[in-house]
């Protein structure tokens, strides 16, 4: 079957399946950070115009299917996925990442939003902050006994009081370590992505002692199907027709799964 395949992208796993798809789909990515160019699916960089546009570009390319991979912190995308495909008269499929999961040991703390974060930080004075870009737009808030670390995909020249690295990851532990040791980290600041690529910060934070303030997950809208693993989804994908690599040939890839892991 050849059946078209919209694919909304930008996490690790929406490039593994994307990887898997045949030419007649499309892997949506917003162009942030790198665009892969060895696909063998089409590839599109940029927006929609909000759900109404994603619902007139999914008539245009007679796409049947909608595939929402997205970041979990990604709402409003998300949103327009479940809404453009109504207005389609297409089905969407979400994969929704369980989110980390604290063990023994573990100092987590959740926050609402910038405003509370910024006053559950107000005891520290060397946090690192792993939460995309946002950051950046605060750098002239930082208090005179605080200096920050900001890593997100794209770097810039440190300011006053301020570090930004542009790194994407997956980081490893040693990596981390050594991180944390030169910036002498106080506090760790993420988002509860779920991601395998970013989780040894966590086992880091844990091994030093270090509180994490973890941003609260946004409400997701539902879907027709909804999935908690690569996997399972590609299962259901090859039992649908709609895979390019049948279940019996030799796995190029390899599937990393996610989902439920305690860091």
């Amino acid at each position: 079957m050849s059946a078209r395949i919209l694919l909304l992208g930008g996490t690790s796993e929406a490039l593994r399946l994307a990887r898997r798809l045949g030419p007649a789909s499309i892997y949506s990515l917003a162009g942030l950070g790198r665009v892969p160019d060895d696909l063998p699916c089409q590839v599109r960089v940029g927006g929609f115009g909000g759900a109404e546009g994603l619902a007139a570009f999914i008539a245009a390319k007679g796409i049947e299917l909608l595939l929402d991979l997205t970041h979990p912190y990604a709402a409003q995308i998300s949103a327009n996925a479940a809404r453009a495909a109504t207005l389609a008269g297409i089905v969407c499929w979400a994969l929704r990442r369980p989110g980390w999961q604290a063990g023994g040991g573990d100092d987590w703390r959740e926050v609402d939003d910038w405003a509370e974060l910024v006053a559950a930080l107000a005891p520290f004075q060397r946090p690192l902050f792993t939460l995309g870009r946002e950051p950046l737009e605060h750098l002239h808030e930082i208090p005179l006994h605080q200096h920050w670390t900001v890593r997100c995909l794209q770097g810039q020249p440190a300011v006053e009081r301020a570090e930004i690295i542009g790194a994407r990851g997956p980081f490893d532990l040693d990596g981390e370590r050594a991180l944390f040791a030169r910036l002498q980290t106080d506090v760790l600041i993420s988002k509860n992505s779920g991601s395998q690529a970013t989780e040894p910060k966590l086992q880091v934070a844990r091994e030093l002692g270090l509180p994490v303030l973890l941003l609260r997950r946004p409400s997701l809208p539902p879907v027709q199907r909804e999935f908690v693993s690569l996997e399972a989804l590609w299962q259901v994908l090859q039992q649908a027709g709609y895979g390019a690599t049948q279940p019996n040939e030799p796995d190029p890839v390899g599937w990393v799964s996610d989902a439920g892991r305690r860091p």
